[in-house]
């Protein structure tokens, strides 16, 4: 390589960088200064000072003949004490600078005007994936040896990116050039490819993409309580268009917007959502529902004495469709009475301590109950089990 001094008599601030020639027969090693074409107008300017001699100098530009082998194109002729040539093409040139005194040298440089290949196409897409077709090649630059006019290629490599807008799954998007994703995107995109060179270089193409894809989504609230269990859907699904709701205890329904649906049985179900587009994409959702078994468990003691905590005799019940409670005082009269089933065992607060529903108040002390009930799993709940004394204090 030519010492920094000798490389910076010719030079071009407006490239992006410089290479040196590798000719096979001349040892001489000239400047290729790269200038990147990011709107294919772009050419290349070189300015060349002399090494030695006495200004004001002459200097005569011309390019090199590829036909003929020698510099000869007619390029400028200037005086002063530097020489700009810009408008360059992509070629070798060679600047000849004499002075008054005779002195005359020779300067030599190319110019490669870089654009890398950007493509970016849609190759094939489903109802599941969608495929992209990329092509990214360089410019690549040849250059000759002024002694034999031997070509020479100047090395260069090349790298990608895919990216998209809205940011969507591109799987190994700076390796593979023709991505195929399985996760396509759910709204309208724009893919892009940018395409870089070994020299900084870079171009980019691109293309919309309409989606014609589907997911299917919903909620369940509440997704576990008691029998019977209410519960609300909401459709959260993209590009659906014919709905089939599996509610997973043999009821279907075919609403976008099904609303409500109960749950009288307790156990464990799988709601299931499938849709279908316009376009007959089709996909599924799964939601796990639990309804609760039933359970009866009987507090010992209560205080009805409005204060608002553990007012009520009332059973910790779950998932019970019906449910009779009788309460005794010490002399055998009785001085409550529930029966009820449903919505209105359900809404129940229990016994507030007062006899039969009127307005007198039970002595605090000990009540002997009886309970009888049944679960939605048809598990009954009666016998000594469900026999014992509550306290009522005060």
């Amino acid at each position: 390589m030519l010492p920094l001094a000798l490389q910076a008599q010719i030079t071009a601030p407006e490239s992006r960088t410089v290479r040196m020639t590798d000719y096979p027969v001349t040892a001489r090693h000239d400047p290729v200064f790269i200038f990147c074409d990011s709107d294919g107008a772009t050419t290349g300017t070189l300015i060349a000072a002399s090494p030695g001699g006495t200004a004001p100098f002459t200097f005569v530009w011309t390019g090199y003949d590829q036909a003929g082998g020698g510099f000869s194109i007619p390029v400028k002729t200037e005086t002063g004490t530097t020489s700009t040539a810009s408008g360059l093409t992509e070629g070798g040139y060679r600047v000849s600078i004499t002075d008054g005194g005779g002195y005359s040298t020779q300067l030599y440089a190319w110019v490669s005007i870089d654009k890398p290949v950007a493509l970016a196409e849609l190759l094939v897409f489903t109802c599941d994936y969608v495929a992209l077709d990329g092509t990214a090649a360089v410019d690549q630059f040849t250059y000759y040896d002024p002694s034999t006019g031997a070509s020479r290629s100047l090395p260069n490599g090349v790298r990608h990116l895919w990216s998209s807008t809205p940011s969507s799954a591109i799987p190994y998007p700076a390796l593979e050039i023709d991505p195929i994703t399985f996760s396509p995107p759910l709204e309208d995109v724009r893919y892009m490819l940018e395409v870089t060179d070994s020299f900084g270089c870079s171009a980019s193409s691109w293309f919309d993409y309409e989606s014609i894809h589907v997911k299917a989504d919903f909620t369940a609230e509440p997704a576990e309580g008691e029998a019977p269990l209410e519960i609300t859907f909401t459709d959260n699904s993209v590009r659906g268009y014919n709905y089939l709701w599996k509610y997973g205890d043999d009821s279907v329904s075919n609403l976008a917007d099904p609303g409500t649906h109960t749950y009288y049985i307790p156990g464990e179900y799988k709601a299931t959502l499938i849709i279908e587009s316009e376009f007959t994409c089709s996909d599924s959702a799964i939601v796990e529902i639990k309804v609760l078994p039933s359970s009866l468990q009987i507090p010992n003691v209560f205080t009805p004495n409005d204060d608002g905590i553990n007012d009520y005799f009332i059973p910790d019940k779950k998932s019970l469709k019906f449910l009779d409670l009788q309460v005794f005082a010490k002399s055998g009269h009785r001085v409550c009475h529930y029966r009820g089933d449903g919505e209105d065992l359900r809404d129940w607060q229990g016994w507030d301590g007062r006899i039969n529903n009127s307005d007198r108040r039970a002595t605090p002390g000990a009540y002997f109950y009886i309970i009888r009930a049944v679960g939605y799993d048809e598990v009954e709940y009666e016998g000594r089990e469900y026999r014992g004394t509550v306290y009522l204090f005060r």
